[in-house]
């Protein structure tokens, strides 16, 4: 039991100097917004892929998942260095960097909707078989994702 308690308390603490961090490294304007709202989309990803009973079309799908969580990590290196460079801890949207807060809105737009298609593609799945999930559907709004990620650390990188 002590130690149970003892867990809670350090994953407690360890969530807090996370938060603490994350404060520190993107500020709380738009970047830490962009961010959070890769990582909303990012979780709307996954909770698709929970109770999917057919193991093909979990495991097509997790791969597609996978690739999608490796792509936060660059959304976090881009908002660390946008905040760095135009630090922001309100609404406005620094004029220099408005183009890399756009690809970045765009980026977790596309991973929303990627989610959505991934939905599609399950129930599709689920009812009539693997073969007729849609999967290349859910694939091409992935790589969407990774373009508009590229296309921010590209446009970053010109500042």
């Amino acid at each position: 039991m002590a130690l149970a308690k003892a867990q809670t308390y350090m994953g407690l603490f360890s969530a807090a100097r996370g938060i603490r961090r994350d404060n520190k490294e993107l500020g709380d304007g738009v970047w830490r917004r962009a961010y959070d709202r890769f990582g909303r989309s990012l979780d709307r990803v996954h909770q698709v892929l929970e109770g999917i009973e057919d193991d093909d079309l979990h495991n097509a799908l997790i791969l597609i998942a996978n690739h999608l969580a490796e792509l936060q990590s660059r959304v976090r290196v881009v908002c660390v260095a946008a905040q760095w460079a135009c630090p922001s801890d309100g609404e406005d949207i620094p004029h220099e960097l408005y183009a890399v807060h756009r690809l970045l809105s765009k980026a977790a737009n596309d991973l929303a909707t990627t989610a959505q298609v991934a939905a599609m593609a399950r129930l599709d799945g689920e009812r009539w078989g693997y073969e007729s999930a849609g999967l290349e559907n859910v694939a091409m709004r992935a790589d969407l994702v990774g373009e508009g990620i590229t296309a921010a650390e590209a446009e970053l990188a010109k500042h």
